[in-house]
């Protein structure tokens, strides 16, 4: 599959190696954008010149998953999908139809029970991100949230993640400090705008670090444009920063970005390409 067809697949199963540690996108499900919904300050001219980023449908194709990082025995997931349910595509909506439920499958797939995990990671709390949070089969491990996420999660009701949400999950959590080692060299990252505290993870071992940073970027197409902030983003100005730092940050040498919604290209490289930066898919 060459990488514009991937571009606009939903992602599978894909492994990295970094010195002792591995780290595995596992799928749950996927979801449908709508290009100029998602991106709102897009226009049809943009995603006329960019058509490799769009499905049979018009659609962004974003996968929703989880990233499984292992050491050794241990495993922690970073990101807990959709969880096993579907939704319809609603008219006006920038979400199309959204599926989950592969998760715990896919961890079979590789060799993982639910047990194995010795605590959830979250990006940020929205539903995509919680899907099989609190679930009984994950239930026993610490569920770890950016304490600015938790302690503003009120916020969070007006994007759909309801109090019935929050208040299940709350037996559940334990909030982490930016900077805090959470597993060995996996570390917080605050960068909130997407949502109030928002968080990415640092990965290092081997001399190469993975920074999976959660809903900061949502395509591969925002790498040149980091202005194109996503719809439900909390605060624009704040979220438009972060990704303007990420972005020159995934340039330094030895560094892969983790898109988590990233279609079938999640880990890549940020490259220069004549004047223009390209988000090169990194398989290995």
């Amino acid at each position: 599959m060459d990488t514009d067809e991937r571009l606009r697949t939903p992602a599978t199963l894909r492994s990295l190696r970094l010195g002792e540690t591995t780290v595995t996108y596992v799928p749950d499900g996927a979801v449908q954008l709508t290009p100029r919904g998602w991106l709102p300050t897009t226009t049809d001219e943009d995603w006329a010149a960019h058509p490799e980023y769009l499905d049979a449908s018009g659609h962004l194709a974003a996968g929703i998953g989880g990233l499984l990082v292992e050491r050794g025995d241990r495993a922690l997931l970073i990101d807990a999908g959709f969880g096993p349910r579907t939704l319809p595509a609603e008219p006006g909506s920038a979400i199309g139809a959204i599926h989950g439920g592969a998760l715990l499958d896919n961890l079979a797939r590789i060799g993982r029970a639910p047990r194995d995990i010795e605590a959830l990671a979250f990006t940020h709390l929205h539903v995509d991100h919680l899907g099989w949070a609190g679930h009984p089969a994950l239930a026993h491990a610490p569920h770890l949230v950016a304490e600015p996420e938790w302690t503003q999660r009120d916020l969070l009701q007006s994007h759909g993640t309801g109090k019935d949400v929050l208040d299940a999950l709350a037996p559940h959590v334990r909030t982490v400090a930016d900077g805090e080692e959470i597993f060995p060299g996996v570390h917080v990252r605050l960068a909130p705008g997407h949502t109030p505290g928002h968080a990415g993870y640092v990965i290092a071992s081997g001399g190469r670090r993975l920074i999976a940073f959660g809903d900061a970027l949502h395509s591969p197409i925002q790498i040149n444009h980091p202005e194109w902030h996503a719809a439900p983003d909390h605060d624009t100005t704040w979220s438009t920063d972060v990704r303007r730092q990420l972005i020159a940050e995934l340039r330094e040498p030895d560094t892969i970005g983790f898109g988590i919604h990233f279609a079938d290209v999640p880990f890549g490289r940020v490259l220069a390409d004549g004047d223009r930066l390209a988000w090169v898919p990194v398989d290995a």
